[in-house]
Order: structure tokens, then C-alpha cells, then sequence
């Protein structure tokens, strides 16, 4: 499990140095590595929780959460998240879905939308979206955040930080919703005990999630940051889809 921890927690300094939670990807890489499926949602929502925690909290405390703007997205995609938690995927079924989500993120990491032609999305659409991509967090065992900032972005919802802190409450609920979900679905107790049986991967998220926040305050190479994980995840992604 060492090598798995260490490239946990290099997920987690990515994901955090660009706002992000990190949950797609450790959902890839605890099903390369050959962790049971049933257990993989659950493992990734923990580590996305532990990884955005901090980050919501200093977006909180400084005044820079829209509350107002984020809680109708949050409350509408935690419910969802919490369902999907308690659906059950078969192996397969999963993957697809994780690979085509992870192609997306990569897209998403790789493009900046902050500088793009801004697009009209009717406000009645949001909503529906944040619903879908907290289902989907539940489902497959991410937050969400890294799809629901590019298009905040796209529709000039905000300005960057505004969005950034979106991101991190949004990833925060869904997760925490659909991590419930997860375990009510494998018998709480049981399941509990086979995360925690993962525990420096838990521990490895902790320290990188810890860094890569110091690395978003402090304005590090964001540009090469995200780049270098759109790679990661996009390596990911092909290997689960086409088997390589």
C-alpha cells in the first residue's frame, strides 16, 4: 500500500493546489490497483473530504464563499449525492463511467475557461447540472467541483476565487452526502471498518491535501500544476477504458 499512499498523496497536492478534491482520480487508481469495487467510492469520498475541508474553511473565514449563489447549487446536488451513494454499480458499469468522467476532467483541467468567449446558460439549467453532478459524485465517488467550475467560469458566474470557493463546498457536501450513502449501502459498521483499514492512504491525502493548499495560497505554477494532472488523470482514464 506504500505505493499507492505516495501517489495518493501527490493526487492530493495536485487536486488542492488548483481547488479541487482530487476524487477522480483516486477512484482510478484504487481500481488499477485492484481494490474492491465496492469499496472504492467510499475510500475516495473520505480522502476528497479530508482534502477540501481545510480549503472550505479558509474560503469561509476569509469572506470569500458566496453563500447566497452556492447553497441553492449545494442543496439541490447533496440529496442526489446521498442517492447515489446508495446505488449499486456493477464493476463494469463503474469503470465506464470513471473513465468517461476522468477524460472530461482532464478537458476541464486542461482548458481555462476564465479566458474564454463567455457562453449564455438560461439560470434555470444550473440547478438541474449541480443535481446531475451530485449523483454522480455519489455514484462513482467524486465531488463534482472539477466539471461545475469550468462551466461557472464559461457562464461568468463569478470572478475566479468566487468559483474556486464554490468548488470546495460543493466537492465538501457531496462528498460527506454521498460517503453517507456509501455506507449505508455496506452495512455502516462493516464498511467503516474497511476504509479505516485503508488508513495511510487517509493519511498520505491529510499531508498532500495540506500542502497543496499552502501551494494555492501562495499562487504556485497553477497553469503547470493543473496541466501535470490533466495528464495524470488522462493517462488514467485511457488505461481503465481501453484496458493498457
Amino acid at each position: 500500500m506504500t505505493g499507492l499512499a505516495a501517489l495518493f498523496g501527490l493526487t492530493a497536492l495536485l487536486y488542492a493546489a488548483v481547488g479541487f478534491g482530487g476524487g477522480s482520480t483516486y477512484t482510478a487508481l484504487l481500481l488499477l490497483g485492484g481494490v474492491a469495487v465496492g469499496l472504492v467510492p467510499a475510500i475516495s469520498l473520505a480522502c476528497n473530504v479530508i482534502v477540501v475541508s481545510g480549503g472550505t474553511f479558509r474560503f469561509a473565514r476569509s469572506g470569500a464563499m458566496p453563500w447566497a449563489k452556492t447553497l441553492p447549487l449545494v442543496a439541490i446536488a447533496a440529496p442526489l449525492a446521498f442517492l447515489g451513494g446508495l446505488t449499486p454499480v456493477k464493476q463494469g458499469v463503474l469503470v465506464v463511467l470513471l473513465g468517461l468522467s476522468l477524460l472530461v476532467s482532464a478537458v476541464a483541467l486542461l482548458i481555462q475557461p476564465q479566458t474564454a468567449k463567455p457562453v449564455q446558460l438560461p439560470a434555470r439549467l444550473l440547478l438541474p447540472i449541480a443535481a446531475a453532478l451530485g449523483f454522480l459524485a455519489g455514484v462513482v465517488g467524486i465531488g463534482g467541483g472539477i466539471f461545475l467550475a469550468p462551466i461557472l467560469h464559461l457562464i461568468r458566474w463569478a470572478e475566479a476565487r468566487t468559483v474556486a470557493a464554490t468548488a470546495s463546498l460543493f466537492i465538501l457536501v457531496n462528498s460527506l452526502f454521498g460517503l453517507t450513502g456509501q455506507l449505508l449501502k455496506g452495512k455502516g459498521s462493516e464498511m467503516i471498518g474497511a476504509v479505516a483499514s485503508h488508513w495511510p492512504l487517509l493519511v498520505a491525502v491529510l499531508i498532500g491535501g495540506a500542502i497543496g493548499t499552502q501551494l494555492a495560497v501562495k499562487s504556485g505554477p497553477a497553469a503547470l500544476i493543473r496541466r501535470l494532472t490533466a495528464v495524470l488523470v488522462g493517462v488514467v482514464a485511457i488505461r481503465l477504458l481501453f484496458g493498457f
